[in-house]
């Protein structure tokens, strides 16, 4: 978008010129976070402090037929109970919330839901759907794609490849639990809730409650974890402050606890596939036909976006036919879980690939090279550049072999991997303020959800007025302050990045017209560089920022805003799309079916990239989280009870250090990426995990194993034959 004559330079100063962007400070709240002085919502404890706990349905479909509270209003230190699903409400999955406590004490709480008698009707559940064929009417048609002649395709094809597949249900795991610490008095409400969404809370909240938002503050200052499960205020939120109410305005704590949490508190949906490619001899795709099914609860799952990344609107794979089906299960509903439906699709598509190139007797590593012919345009040369880097940085050459030829009983085996992203900043506000003794604040209604916000925040204002990073006071996470966006789709970054560049530039203009004078220059001649305004040019004309500073109007300060809108962004400063391709190199013994990871190798892109520290963190994150949902994470549910099993952090097994590897990271900084702006990294490196390991074990062994995770049991199952 080009500049209006009167419109300021928002953009970013060149690569060669950057003084604090680029460079990799470390988190400006790493000391505080180590150390275990910050304060996380649960861990808020205002004056006469309530606990809520919750009492939840044993049944995973059932009818609630009566519920007796009376008991429990009548035991001590009880101060409110709340029903929250009353006689006739039909329960679609385990762990639906049925009635809160209020009391004193957590254990009296407790003791209260304890007391509370509920009559059930059971009725009958579904809760497995990794066999479409037993789903019976739960199952519901959920899309067709037919283009072009798959079946003359096929039947013309010199390699075809068929394969089913399969990703479970896995659980976000937040280690600090959903919930919050509400206190409703009068008309106001005060929340300190574990959110990924602190401007958008107190307007849902509102709603529920029947309370304009302006009456409901809202302050977080730190989350444990949210990945995409904590934008809604959720029923947990109104109940917590209907106890609050009905205990006379006092303060209520409600945390879900660990089994509630895993049951109900959201999921990454499951998918299945059937899926067969055709091709020529050198490796090229000519049809493609998919038969997926997944589900996420009780609404069914939605279609993973298959071929992944290889279907260009304007030249996708010529013949294909893909069909869809949702099934109805009664179990917790999914929630967004980083990078939602990407990494189903990544690992439906990468396997399938994986297979016909092994198929062909083809080097897996060319033919998704040769097929990024089917990828957007924009992207083809990207990944072909970051498929080299990749297998550069893997020793691809030298360790990637023939599917099987591994000798010995431990194997080891290469897999690739690749993503696609958006990651466009969303709507954004930021007020920068100067004061005339030289202080500078930034005032931005945003979120730090542990991916170095705050820090990136504070080196765009420092960029931007020439001044170091301790100089800038930062105020986020209350609703009082100029409201930025939730923090999802990986937008935050490219939000607040645009919205505080553009309010520091306008505080600078301003500064400069109150300096000007003083200088002998006009605005347009000064800099801020190195903690002074200067005259471009004759850096001996100068006064230091303090001094600058004290020229201030009467008011004594400057305060300007900045801002980021979503629908008309701050092209200049920020864009979308991104790309990544990774590697995983495994061993696996083939007498235990125990998967190890060697290295493993992720080239991303993301822009510009503000703090190589901050953005390689993410990646490492994003592995880590990876491996452990393609080693070990599956919701167990049983058919017969309908109960999830391995509802706690005992059975619910996440991967541990030992698990993990070596991992290597090349941050994809080249001046072309760089001009694109910035561009959100949450998600991107988190999808192409499952996908680059299971393609490793399938490379390793000489069979595929069809179902993430690649646990002894579905190892030694593929080796053996078995259907797991």
């Amino acid at each position: 978008m080009a500049d209006t004559p009167n419109t300021p330079d928002y953009s970013w100063p060149p690569m060669e010129a950057r003084k604090v962007i680029g460079q990799s400070p470390k988190r400006l709240d790493g000391p505080v976070k180590a150390s275990g002085r910050a304060r996380y919502s649960s861990d808020m404890n205002p004056k006469d402090l309530l606990f809520g706990v919750y009492l939840t349905c044993p049944y995973a479909h059932a009818r609630v037929t009566s519920v007796d509270t009376s008991a429990a209003e009548k035991i001590e230190g009880v101060t409110a109970v709340h029903v929250v699903s009353p006689a006739g409400t039909e329960i679609q999955w385990q762990g639906t919330e049925v009635a809160a406590v209020a009391a004193v004490t957590e254990e009296i709480a407790r003791d209260g839901v304890g007391a509370i008698r509920v009559v059930y009707e059971v009725l009958p559940h579904l809760v497995k759907e990794e066999d479409v064929a037993q789903a019976g009417t739960r199952a519901k048609a959920a899309g067709e794609v037919l283009k072009g002649d798959p079946a003359a395709a096929f039947q013309q094809a010199a390699v075809v490849s068929e394969g089913h597949y399969g990703i479970p249900v896995a659980t976000h795991c937040c280690l600090e639990s959903h919930g919050q610490t509400i206190q409703w008095q009068g008309d106001s409400v005060w929340a300190w809730p574990s959110t990924q969404n602190v401007p958008g809370y107190a307007g849902q909240l509102g709603q529920n409650l029947k309370v304009p938002a302006t009456n409901i503050k809202v302050r977080m200052d730190y989350i444990g974890g949210g990945f995409g499960s904590k934008f809604s205020p959720d029923s947990w939120g109104e109940v917590c402050a209907r106890l609050s109410q009905k205990s006379g305005g006092r303060p209520v704590k409600l945390f879900l606890d660990r089994a509630t949490e895993q049951r109900i508190a959201g999921n990454r949906p499951s998918a299945f596939a059937d899926i067969k490619i055709g091709g020529d001899k050198d490796g090229t795709i000519t049809a493609w036909e998919s038969k997926s099914w997944a589900t996420g609860g009780f609404t069914g799952g939605g279609s993973p976006p298959l071929p992944y990344i290889l279907d260009d609107s304007n030249h996708p794979i010529p013949n294909k036919r893909l069909v869809h089906t949702a099934i109805s299960t009664n179990a917790g509903p999914f929630r967004a879980w980083r990078a939602p439906n990407n990494q189903q699709a990544a690992y439906l598509t990468c396997s399938a690939i994986e297979d016909f190139a092994a198929k062909a007797g083809l080097d897996p590593l060319e033919v998704f090279k040769l097929n990024l012919q089917y990828a957007p345009k924009v992207r083809q040369d990207l990944y072909s550049y970051q498929f080299d880097k990749a297998a550069e940085m893997a020793e691809w050459k030298k360790l990637w072999k023939p599917r099987g030829q591994s000798a010995g009983p431990v194997k080891r085996g290469l897999g690739l991997g690749f993503s696609a992203w958006g990651g466009g900043g969303h709507a954004s506000q930021c007020n920068v303020t100067l004061h005339a003794d030289g202080s500078v604040q930034v005032d931005i209604d945003t979120q730090d959800l542990g991916t170095g916000t705050r820090t990136i925040i504070t080196q765009v204002a420092a960029e931007t007025l020439g001044l170091p990073m301790a100089a800038i006071k930062l105020n986020i996470g209350s609703n009082d302050l100029p409201p930025d966006g939730g923090s999802g789709g990986s937008t935050t970054v490219g939000g607040v990045s645009a919205s505080t560049r553009k309010a520091a530039v306008n505080a600078l203009a301003k500064l400069f017209d109150a300096a000007a004078p003083a200088l002998g220059a006009t605005a347009d001649q000064l800099e801020a560089v190195d903690g002074q305004i200067r005259v471009k040019g004759s850096p001996s004309k100068s006064l230091t920022w303090t001094a600058a500073c004290k020229k201030i109007g009467p008011a004594g300060v400057i305060t300007e805003t900045g801002a980021n809108d979503q629908r008309n962004p701050s092209r200049e400063l920020i864009s979308s799309g991104t790309g990544g391709v990774q590697v995983a190199d495994v061993s696996v013994d083939t007498e235990t079916g125990i998967v190890k990871i060697n290295r493993y190798v992720a080239v991303q892109d993301c822009g510009l990239v503000i703090n190589p520290r901050l953005a390689e963190s993410q990646v490492y994150g994003a592995i880590i989280m990876g491996i452990s949902t393609a080693l070990y994470e599956r919701r167990f549910m049983d058919a017969q009870t309908g109960a999830m099993l391995n509802a706690d952090m005992e059975f619910y097994k996440l991967a541990g250090i030992g698990d993990i590897g070596e991992i290597v990271v090349h941050m994809d900084i080249r001046p072309e990426n760089d001009k694109r702006g910035v561009i959100g990294l949450g998600e991107p490196p988190a999808i192409a995990i499952c996908a680059a390991v299971g393609n490793a074990v399938a490379n390793a062994i000489g069979m595929r194993v069809p179902h993430i995770p690649m646990t002894p049991d579905h190892v030694l199952d593929a080796l053996e034959g078995r259907n797991a």
